[in-house]
This record gives C-alpha cells, structure tokens and sequence, in this order.
C-alpha cells in the first residue's frame, strides 16, 4: 500500500530525567519538511550541532543506543524512534538540551501521548521503504542473539526473549499490521533484574534511574535489607516481593511486558535504517547492539543497492512502442534468429526493448535438454538487434539500411537467463554517431537482476539498390 511520508502539524514538548546522566531535559519535537528524515539538535551545544538518526552513527549499546556524529552524541534514542517507528513518523527535527533523552516512565508511552496532541499531518510525497528481497541473518555467536528478515509484503515482527530465567521464562511478542502500537507496545516498560542495579548504579549507569520507570524482576529469595538497602538507594519508601518474582513499585500492563518492551526497543533501533522496513523479521534474544547492527547490515545493503544497475521504470500494460510487425520492418532477421520481441521507449540517446523467452525456443533442444539456459552468444545477438532499431531510427529512410557488427567489448554474464523470463534490454548512446558508426553500451535485466553487459560498435550501412 502506497502512504505518503507524515510528520508533527505542531511541536511537541517533554521534560524528564536521563536514566544514565540523572541531568534534567528538555525535548521539542518539531514539524519537518518531507525527505528531512529523523534528526537530533544539540541546543545546549555551541552552534546547535545535528546528529542524524541513521544506524552508522551508533557509537555505543550499553543499557540503550547512542549515536555520535562530529563527536556530539544523543543517548537513549531508542524509544522516541520506536513512537516514531508506530506513528510511523517520517521527518522530525528534535531539539534537546542535554546529552540524553529522558527516560520518563520507561516506556514510548508519553512520547506518543505528546506526538498524537501535537498531530500528526501528512506530506506531499510518498514515503521511501526499504523492502526484503533475499533472506538477512545476523548472528552473534558470543550471545546467541539472532534476527532473520524474509520478504513479505508488510512489516512482520515476531520476537522471543531467553535470560534462562525462572521468573521470566521464554516471552514471545508479535507486531505485525493488525497491531496497535499505542495500546499494545509503547506503553510496555523497561525492565533490569535485581542483581544488576547496584553494580549498575555503581557503574554511574543509571543516575536517572527510579523504581517507578522500570520493572525490577528477582530470580531468588532477598532478604528484606537488600530490598531496603535498594530503596534507600533510589530514596523510596520499602518495597516487597511479589507472588509472581517482581518488585511491588509496578504493576505489569501484560503478562509478556518485558518480550514487548524489548519488542519496542527493536523497533526502535530498526528506524535507524533511516526508511520503514516491508518484511517479516525474527528475532531471538535482540540486544541493543544484535538491533543496530542489523540494522547497519540492511544500511549496507541500501548503500550497495544504490550503486547496483537498476532496470528501467517501465508500465508493461501500456502499448509498446514498436510492436513485433514494426520489428520487422526494420530488421532483415526472421524466426528462429528474431530475438527481440517489443521495443518499449527510445529517446536521442536510450533504447529498451523486451524478449519472452518460451520453452519453445528451438535452440533448447541442445542447450540444454535438461537444463535449458539461453545462450550467451544470443543475448548478445538480442541487444545488438535492440541497438540495430535504435542506430535504423537515425537515418531518414531506415528500409534502406543495414547495421554490421564491428566490435563487442567487456560483455559480462551475471546471471543465467531460463525459460519464463522476461529480458529488459536497455542499451545508451555511448559517443555522437559519426560516419554511420555507432557506439553503445548495454545492460540486460531479468527482474532487478542484471544477467548480462556490454558495449558494441556497429556500422549504418546503406543497402545497393540494383
């Protein structure tokens, strides 16, 4: 389904503590224009510098994600992306005045309270997603931690969470398009096991923290002053232990909160490639770094999409430019030697033609009986006819020309061509045509698929009339 790229009609404004710097912080969130992405203003810097929320500038996982452009960082990112991410928000500009987002309850909860009063508008472009096409597996064999994506036609995530835990067991949560974001994922709060918060408050991670914006999970019996030697540390009154392993400063939205939140936090840092994700997407024990890095394996895969031949934007369900009788009429060829079947644009410099390729094709009784594979030699033979129409088209009186091979050079297969396919040629003008001699370079597609490229050089040669 086609949406258009959607951003805030007004600011909207939060102020909270950072859970790792403990400093106060204040965040407005702001209107932007289409293509603007999500980005991050430093105002209590000197000159208010940017930092791009994309997944190459992760510099650090530990207890949240933090990015780092030009040496200025943002901390704890993960959970306005995810409100992002479920508001499916486009462009935001987002101007902080500390080194961390606050932490507020946890959760994405306020941040989608604050964006949905604010309003949400949409623009006058459509949105850029980034689609599964092949299988993509991240694996960390230090943590077990592993996420696969498959091609789907919509955002499909099912994620299971393992601490070898007796209270928390194995937890399984799914977001998928009959999800509700709000009701159902940005609501879910963090959580960090008892064990872990002196040696974190220790470690100066979590100056911000509070037993009122984080699940406390307790794998055994605590004797009660450990329970009041914590609370004295987060200046709280006592706490207890409940039937079910958990503190009692919260009470949990669902049984499987800790699955979603940590749920929300991938969707998150999956925002980080910078467009909405079409795919389906497992993931077993996520991490913030398994996240990001997943989401840099996918960055590199746009990057490398980018530089990668695409094949032209043409409607098949129009009429062709030249059908197969306008073929030949220019063409001396015939059947079985006829291989292009439709010319579909040409310009003053650009040429694409299309060949079905059919099991009936007479060469794949030898090539190969049970393994039929177009020959090379004939898609060759196929472009230069695809060029032939092109270099026809530049003489006023086409019926009384032939075009000659003179040269073929750097011609690369990439892929085999089999029956069923559906070739794209698409050959250029390499150099202006001089003396009737014409030099193009070319590229066939099946698919997104370049199966074969070259360049050739012909000669427009007027036939003897007797």
């Amino acid at each position: 389904m086609i949406e258009n790229q959607k951003t805030l009609k007004e600011p909207a404004i939060l102020k909270g503590i950072g859970l790792h710097t403990g400093t106060n912080v204040t965040v407005k969130i702001n209107p932007a224009p289409v293509d603007h992405g999500i980005i991050f203003k430093r105002i209590d810097i000197e000159g208010n510098p940017i930092i791009k929320a994309i997944a190459d500038n992760v510099v650090d996982t530990v207890r949240g994600t933090t990015l780092k452009q030009d040496n200025i960082t943002i901390s704890t990112i993960e959970h306005l992306l995810s409100a992002f991410a479920g508001l499916k928000i486009d462009n935001a500009l987002i101007e902080v005045d500390g080194p961390e987002l606050p932490i507020l309850d946890g959760s994405a909860k306020f941040y989608c309270e604050a964006i949905s009063d604010a309003g949400i508008i949409e623009q006058d472009k459509e949105k850029d997603y980034f689609v599964v096409t092949e299988k993509i597996r991240y694996f960390d064999e230090n943590t077990g931690s592993e996420i696969i994506a498959f091609p789907d036609n919509e955002l499909r995530i099912e994620l299971l969470i393992d601490y070898n835990s007796k209270v928390l067991g194995n937890q399984y949560a799914i977001y998928n398009k009959n999800s509700d974001y709000v009701k159902e994922i940005a609501c879910c709060r963090t959580f960090v096991f008892f064990h872990e918060l002196e040696i974190l408050l220790k470690k100066n991670l979590i100056k911000g923290g509070d037993l009122e914006n984080a699940i406390v999970i307790l794998e055994n019996v605590v004797p009660q002053e450990e329970l009041d030697k914590i609370a004295d540390l987060f200046n709280k009154p006592k706490v207890k232990v409940k039937p079910e392993g958990i503190l009692n400063n919260v009470d949990l939205c669902f049984a499987n909160e800790p699955a979603r939140h940590k749920l929300l936090d991938f969707i998150g840092d999956l925002y980080l490639v910078g467009k909405p994700v079409i795919g389906s997407i497992y993931v077993r024990k996520p991490g913030h770094k398994s996240n990001t890095e997943f989401a840099k394996l996918i960055t590199s895969i746009i990057k490398r999409n980018k530089t990668k031949p695409q094949p032209p934007k043409i409607d098949l369900s129009k009429p062709p430019l030249f059908d197969i009788n306008y073929i030949k009429s220019m063409l001396p060829h015939r059947p079985p030697f006829l291989l292009i079947d439709k010319i579909l644009y040409m310009d003053d410099i650009k040429i694409v033609g299309l060949k079905n390729v059919t099991m009936n094709e007479p060469f794949f009784v030898g090539h190969f009986p049970d393994e039929p594979v177009f020959p090379g030699v004939l898609l060759v033979e196929a472009m230069a006819q695809t060029g032939g129409i092109f270099a026809l088209n530049r003489v006023p009186d086409p019926h009384n020309y032939l075009t000659y091979f003179l040269r073929i050079d750097s011609v690369k297969f990439k892929s085999k061509v089999v029956p069923g396919d559906t070739i794209i040629f698409e050959l250029f003008l390499r150099e202006p045509i001089r003396r009737g001699i014409v030099v193009m370079g070319g590229r066939a597609f099946v698919g997104d698929n370049v199966v074969m490229e070259g360049e050739m050089m012909a000669q427009i040669v007027k036939v003897k009339n007797d």
